[in-house]
């Protein structure tokens, strides 16, 4: 497949509207589609739609295929263990492979020391299990969270989301017991502080007020949150905040959650965006990029945490031996090549990009690390009115030159490429958001 994009019908095509039609009568209601893509093959960094429309992913199916569409080691190693063995259930059997990738996760985990690796079969199934373990290690009920995380959309999952109300309306009762507080969004500070001079009001928040006037500490399980928000904007905290969020978590005995399930497995330039600020979580939540496109998730957790009998918690399909030899070939590619274009494609973009909002008025802020990069848009600089419209039109415009990105957040356009993309791909990226930024 050609490197770079190529529109050949209008979108969607006549295929692709045949689908859609379909699509509607028969799918659930519940999916969103921010546009007519229909795809049907994909390679590398790029997807072919029903028509033969070629388009270039900065999707990565949703921060997943981190490998890229279809590598061939990744197809390779799905079809022999498919040859072996498809289903065994690893929670009431053992099988090899499922050790192996345990192994190699609990040697990865950025907290260091012995780790211990459940696994299940999504990001939010790998919440589930972290919220579980929590309280049962602790014995303690409550949870802290953060406004603009997203965690999954299962039950124990939602109660810890705050990213968009229509995630949650109409499904309450959710768990209780979750407490969440502002993010460290420095661009947008409740507390109305610059970086460089506060004093992690955030993290402060905590001990100054929710544990004197709601949250007794003695009755707080964790702290959950994803070291860069995805959800919630892409939003890259300061180091300090996780160097003070640790403080108050150890003097308390409350364990913390890191939700790495669409930041981790080298998206950002290393294995997990912990290791960018220090930050040493005793439970790390994983999925999406693990298996390049295969549906697994893992909970890793210090082994002393992990400590719960026979019978505590199970998964029929997690671990499924096939998800998991594709998580190994992924991890391969990963360690040798993947990690580090990453951080050589991911420092090329942000080159370029950090300094659009000195040249194109909409853009308040970019931000990221490695291939994880979001781009805020606002009406004005000066009061950084979200622009939520010209969000929407640029990532619907993109799409019909060929480029495949989506939102986050209020306003702000998310890049996540699969980790395998090019410099030349990286460059017609840069080069079509500039060209649709400077026609408005």
């Amino acid at each position: 497949m050609p490197e770079l994009p190529e529109i050949v019908t209008a979108l969607p095509g006549p295929k692709a509207q045949q689908v859609i039609a379909r699509d509607h009568a028969a799918i659930s209601l519940s999916y969103t589609r921010s546009y007519p893509l229909v795809a049907e093959r994909g390679e590398g960094a790029l997807v072919s739609d029903v028509d033969g429309n070629r388009f270039l992913d900065c999707n990565a199916g949703i921060a997943v295929v981190a490998a890229g569409h279809c590598h061939p080691a990744v197809v390779a190693a799905i079809q022999r263990q498919a040859q072996k063995l498809i289903h065994m259930s690893g929670t009431d059997f053992y099988y090899e492979n499922m050790v192996t990738l345990a192994e190699k996760l609990a040697r990865l985990a950025p907290s260091g020391g012995p780790q211990r690796v459940y696994f299940g079969n999504s990001g939010t199934e790998a919440i589930e299990a972290a919220l579980k373990l929590a309280r049962y290690y602790t014995g303690r009920e409550k949870v802290i969270a953060f406004l603009g995380g997203f965690h999954g959309r299962t039950m124990g999952a939602l109660s810890l989301t705050a990213s968009k109300a229509v995630q949650r309306k109409r499904f309450s009762p959710l768990v209780p017991g979750v407490t969440h507080i502002p993010y460290a969004y420095c661009y947008r500070c409740v507390y109305g502080k610059q970086p460089e001079s506060c004093a992690v009001e955030c993290v402060k928040v905590i001990e100054d007020q929710l544990f004197k006037t709601i949250l007794p500490a003695g009755e707080v399980a964790a702290i959950i949150l994803e070291p860069i928000q995805g959800e919630g904007g892409y939003v890259v905290p300061p180091a300090k905040f996780f160097h003070e969020l640790m403080q108050v978590a150890r003097k308390h005995g409350i364990l913390l959650v890191a939700d790495e399930i669409q930041s981790g497995m080298g998206r950002t330039g290393k294995w997990w965006a912990s290791e960018h600020f220090g930050f040493e979580p005793d439970i790390l939540a994983v999925a999406k990029g693990i298996a390049s496109g295969m549906p697994l998730g893992a909970t890793v957790a210090r082994a002393e945490v992990m400590n719960w009998g026979p019978g505590s918690h199970a998964s029929t399909f997690g671990g499924n031996p096939v998800a998991v030899e594709a998580a190994l070939a992924t991890i391969e590619l990963l360690d040798r090549e993947l990690i580090e274009n990453a951080a050589r494609i991911g420092k090329r973009m942000l080159d370029r990009m950090r300094p659009w909002p000195r040249r194109f008025p909409n853009v308040g802020e970019v931000r990221g690390h490695g291939l994880m990069i979001g781009i805020e848009l606002v009406r004005d600089q000066a009061g950084r009115e979200r622009n939520g419209e010209l969000r929407d039109w640029l990532v619907r415009a993109a799409f019909e030159r060929g480029l495949l990105t989506l939102g986050a957040g209020e306003n702000t356009v998310r890049l996540s490429p699969p980790l395998v993309i090019t410099a030349d791909q990286a460059d017609f990226v840069m080069d079509t958001i500039e060209e649709l930024l400077a026609s408005r």
